[in-house]
């Protein structure tokens, strides 16, 4: 039936006044599409500030709503059944790498969605943000358009069997910045990010360069449209070097290595600044009444009696009778003993 839709519409294609958008349109979507405001609406990005004759606002965004919605049916439902038991979790997350933001940007690069979507040239929002949310109100028009079937077969036909490997997608790591962190983690190396530049491209959108710190070495830098998206990049850069330069990561655990060596040093005890000044000091010592013991008073008796008793014999060996003033004669005996006595001596 859709066969014959675009026989049919291939037909009136030269008689129609968007034969170009047409052409484009039919090359992206494997389709020619009914009602063509639906997908100009969905190029138009709401930087334009247009108004439909109600007043409100006329760009993407209510359609790019719906797409996200029908967007998350039609892949949930494509990976369910391709990926025959397999648990919630491994669904889920890959469902969550086919239809995240990034993903969705380079399929609208590669499918040349982005060169037809209508923006102003201030427009501060980035390229592949643009073209992601292009795909979805592209989806978003589809489903008003021709249904949910038509979605299913865009995506199965268009995406998954030309563009998309599914199954490379679903068991590749995507989260470079939780690989690394689970590798830090487990390695207990210290993990910094560290902003090196913020600046604006020509459109004037925000660039942000962000650098890995390992251990205080020097990782790889990484470029994006937002912090995220350049830690991304300089994660991803920084696992591929760990892989492929064994130098960088001999660098990382040296770098560890000292770390924890000085954090395990035992801590010394602080220096006495007066201790120097000390050593000039030669100490005299004290002699204080504690250091000689007090005689107790019946040793002071005892002292004075044997004094006394000293003192009398003292008295007794000097008399005064042996005082002349004339030397008195020596006898015979005492002589001959003097005599006797100096004879021993020498």
């Amino acid at each position: 039936m859709l066969n014959n839709y675009n026989f049919i519409d291939r037909i009136r294609l030269p008689f129609r006044k968007e034969k170009e958008l047409y052409s484009s349109l039919y090359k992206i979507l494997g389709f020619y599409p009914r009602n063509i405001q639906l997908y100009k609406q969905a190029l138009l990005h709401k930087s334009l500030r247009r108004r439909n004759e109600k007043g409100r606002p006329l760009n993407n965004e209510r359609l790019e709503f719906l797409g996200d919605a029908i967007l998350d049916a039609v892949v949930g439902d494509i990976v369910f059944r391709h990926f025959e038991g397999k648990r919630e979790g491994f669904l889920t997350n890959t469902r969550s790498k086919l239809v995240q933001r990034e993903t969705l940007g380079r399929l609208a690069k590669e499918m040349g969605i982005t060169r037809l979507i209508t923006t102003s040239d201030r427009s501060t929002v980035h390229n592949s943000y643009m073209g992601g949310n292009a795909f979805e109100a592209l989806v978003g028009a589809i489903y008003l358009d021709r249904g949910y079937e038509a979605c299913m077969r865009f995506m199965q036909k268009r995406i998954l069997n030309q563009i998309i490997n599914i199954d490379k997608v679903a068991y590749k790591e995507v989260n470079f910045k939780s690989k690394l962190l689970e590798w830090s983690q487990k390695n207990r190396v210290r993990l910094e990010f560290k902003q090196v530049e913020q600046t604006k491209d020509e459109n004037s959108s925000p660039v942000f360069v962000y650098q890995v710190i390992l251990e205080g070495v020097e990782g790889c830098a990484g470029k994006g449209y937002s912090k995220k998206e350049s830690q991304q990049n300089a994660c991803k850069d920084t696992l591929q070097r760990l892989r492929r330069e064994p130098q960088f990561i001999d660098s990382v655990f040296a770098a560890k290595t000292e770390r924890t060596k000085m954090e395990e040093e035992p801590i010394l005890s602080v220096p006495d600044p007066e201790a120097d000044q000390r050593d000039f000091i030669v100490e005299q010592p004290q002699t204080t009444e504690r250091d000689f013991p007090r005689p107790q008073k019946s040793q002071q008796k005892n002292v004075s009696a044997n004094d006394n008793q000293s003192a009398d014999r003292h008295d007794m060996d000097f008399s005064l009778d042996d005082i002349t003033a004339t030397p008195r004669a020596k006898s015979r005996e005492e002589i001959i003993a003097e005599a006797e006595e100096a004879a021993f001596a020498e």
